[in-house]
């Protein structure tokens, strides 16, 4: 006795329906880093926006080292393993930078 697959079990199908689900992931990848990058930006102008003696500082210094470790994390999941380039950007202080993925 053989066993037939179902027509819409073809290779064809199925590569069909993979595509379609590496777009989806693509596409919710890309927007997941968006998300990320907008929270470590409103984070850093946040802490740019506060003054030195800031009461709210640490505060500030932990939401930014947050935002920005996921942002991080987000981009090498992406394969973008380099962030020097946001560093500049977001003008990411030492002070942030050595606060990255320590729990508060």
């Amino acid at each position: 006795m053989s066993v037939r697959l179902p027509q819409n079990f073809s290779p064809a199908a199925a590569r069909t329906a993979l595509d379609v689900l590496g777009a989806e992931i693509r596409v919710e990848k890309a927007a997941s880093l968006e998300r990320a990058g907008e929270a470590a930006g409103r984070a850093m102008a946040a802490l740019h926006a506060a003054s030195p003696d800031d009461p709210d500082r640490p505060r500030l210094l932990g939401d930014a080292a947050d935002a920005v470790y996921g942002y991080f994390i987000q981009r090498e999941l992406m394969g973008m393993a380099s962030h020097g380039g946001v560093i500049r950007e977001l003008r990411i202080p030492p002070e942030v930078l050595v606060r990255l993925g320590v729990r508060r």
